[in-house]
C-alpha cells in the first residue's frame, strides 16, 4: 500500500498499473492531469484473512486547488506468484469524492 501511495505522489503510472490486478486494472491512468498535492498516508488497519489475500484500510490526505481532501479506502489485495496486486476497494466515507488507490 505504501509503495502505491508513493507511486501516486511521484505519478509513476507504469508502477501503479503493474501492481494493479489484471482483473480490475484500467487500460491507463491520466496522472499527468492530476493536480493533487499528496500530503500523507495513514494505514489504519491491515488484515490477512487468507494466505494470498489481504485488506488494508487507509486514509490519504491531499490538496486540490488549495483545498484539503482525504481519501478513506478499504482496499483488497491478492498475492499471485509471490507478488501483491491491488484488486479494488470500498470507500466508507464520502463515496462520491473518492478515487481509487
Amino acid at each position: 500500500m505504501r509503495s502505491r501511495y508513493s507511486a501516486y505522489v511521484l505519478r509513476l503510472e507504469p508502477y501503479l498499473l503493474a501492481t494493479w490486478h489484471a482483473s480490475t486494472r484500467p487500460a491507463s491512468l491520466d496522472l499527468a492531469a492530476d493536480t493533487a498535492r499528496w500530503l500523507g498516508l495513514q494505514v489504519r488497519r491491515h488484515e490477512t484473512p487468507a494466505t494470498d489475500r489481504a485488506i488494508v484500510e487507509f486514509v490519504a490526505r491531499y490538496k486540490i486547488g488549495g483545498r484539503a481532501q482525504r481519501l478513506h479506502e478499504i482496499s483488497r489485495f491478492v498475492r499471485e506468484d509471490g507478488r501483491w496486486f491491488y484488486v479494488d476497494g470500498d470507500f466508507p466515507e464520502h463515496a462520491a469524492d473518492a478515487t481509487p488507490a
